[in-house]
């Protein structure tokens, strides 16, 4: 039984769009956040891709009091446990491991796994898990494979990922199983 201080659909119904964002500096993460949240956003997801996402994190939870951070890119049980000392509050991974899904039922912070397959799906069922990445979302064949996994998964969420862009956002959260969609199209590296 998780004892998560919030639950993932609490996360992904915050905002339709959760934006992704890796960053190099905490003064650069300070700054994006800044012009997210006053575009209307109220979840960030800070990807642990850099040296810098750590840091970030604790400072933007600092900063925005009011609004969802969380961390992304998170591969391993370590990964999370940083994050949790960081701050955040969600973890969300490009896949799912049998530890990892274990580890993250037990803490405080909700974990969002990546999934790519009925067999993933399933596994992530088997642990609890209903809230879903889907990921590489437009590789993984976009729209038309989510369609399909609301026939045999009717109770799961998904939140898609990897080559979603402003032209197709819509596409995906026109279906009834997906919360939100995310990505980085409006953080662009031409943007920043």
């Amino acid at each position: 039984m998780n004892q998560w201080i919030l639950e993932p659909d609490e996360i992904l119904t915050v905002h339709p769009i959760l934006p992704v964002l890796v960053v190099d500096s905490v003064e650069q993460a300070v700054s994006i956040g800044n012009a997210l949240i006053e575009g209307g956003y109220s979840a960030l997801e800070v990807t642990l891709r850099t040296p810098a996402a750590l840091d970030a994190i604790t400072e933007m939870r600092r900063t925005f009091p009011d609004v969802l951070v969380g961390a992304g890119t998170v591969l391993n049980t370590a990964d999370y446990d940083q994050a949790v000392k960081a701050g955040a509050q969600f973890a969300v991974s490009p896949g799912l491991t049998e530890a990892l899904l274990r580890h993250a039922r037990n803490q405080t912070i909700p974990f969002i796994p990546g999934v790519a397959s009925a067999s993933e799906i399933m596994q992530a069922l088997a642990h609890g898990y209903e809230c879903l990445k889907f990921f590489p979302a437009e590789a993984s064949g976009g729209v038309a494979v989510l369609k399909a996994f609301g026939g045999p998964f009717p109770q799961v969420r998904f939140c898609p990922s990897g080559g979603i862009i402003a032209a197709n956002a819509q596409d995906y959260l026109a279906l009834p199983n997906v919360a939100a969609v995310s990505g980085s199209w409006m953080v662009s590296d031409a943007v920043i």
